[in-house]
């Protein structure tokens, strides 16, 4: 049977299910589906949304009308970071976290911050540049996301001196994440040039072929 995603390609947490099945090899059947987006941009500037999200078949499979949403042989799972755990525990457990359970465990903290620490400061950046329309847009929110943004990835800065990725010496899934993250703040506000650790831990990230996935520019700033 099929294994089916429904989301967006411009959701940051759709592209970590997308990033996932990319390194796991998986062919999936993609449904579009979104409360906040549509073909012609965010319904912030009244476009219309791709739907899906709202309907009683949707909601049976995912009560809280958000994105992403997998259904693998039958077996339905919502929350991005849950499915990528999944994936991976389910298809290479030993790609996604080496069959380690610390590696796991160390892996799903950087998960569990990125959902925490990053994404709000970052989506508040992606609204105030281009997702709001211009006369709601504020310059102070944008310099005060970026400078959250900047006090955040110290730490991931401080982490990459000790380790070559974000949980060990070998790539895992705590990195699918921040792939996404890195290239989105990069394509966004270019941060590197204070951050060297995390300079060239993006280039590890952006010569594995499961970076093609996500890299297009377009995916980032959609609005």
């Amino acid at each position: 049977m099929t294994l089916q995603l429904w989301g967006r390609p411009s959701s940051a947490r759709t592209q970590k299910v997308m990033l996932a099945l990319s390194e796991l090899d998986l062919t999936y059947e993609f449904t579009l589906a979104s409360a906040t987006m549509g073909p012609e941009g965010s319904v912030s500037k009244g476009k219309a949304p791709f739907g899906i999200v709202d309907t009683s078949d949707y909601l049976e499979k995912n009560p809280n009308g958000t994105i992403p949403t997998i259904s693998d042989g039958g077996f339905i799972l919502w929350e991005s970071n849950a499915i990528v755990q999944y994936l991976g525990m389910k298809y290479n457990p030993k790609l996604f976290y080496g069959e380690n359970i610390e590696t796991f465990c160390s892996a799903s903290r950087w998960m569990m911050w990125e959902n925490n620490q990053i994404i709000p400061p970052m989506h508040e950046l992606a609204k105030h540049l281009f997702r709001l329309p211009e006369n709601q847009r504020d310059e102070n929110v944008i310099k005060e996301s970026n400078e959250k943004l900047f006090e955040e990835f110290r730490k991931v800065e401080t982490q990459l001196s000790k380790t070559k990725f974000i949980a060990g010496e070998n790539w895992c899934m705590g990195d699918i994440p921040l792939t996404i993250r890195c290239h989105r703040w990069n394509i966004l506000a270019g941060p590197f040039s204070e951050l060297p650790n995390l300079l060239r831990y993006y280039r590890e990230l952006q010569a594995r072929p499961s970076f093609n996935t996500i890299s297009a520019t377009e995916l980032h700033t959609a609005g």
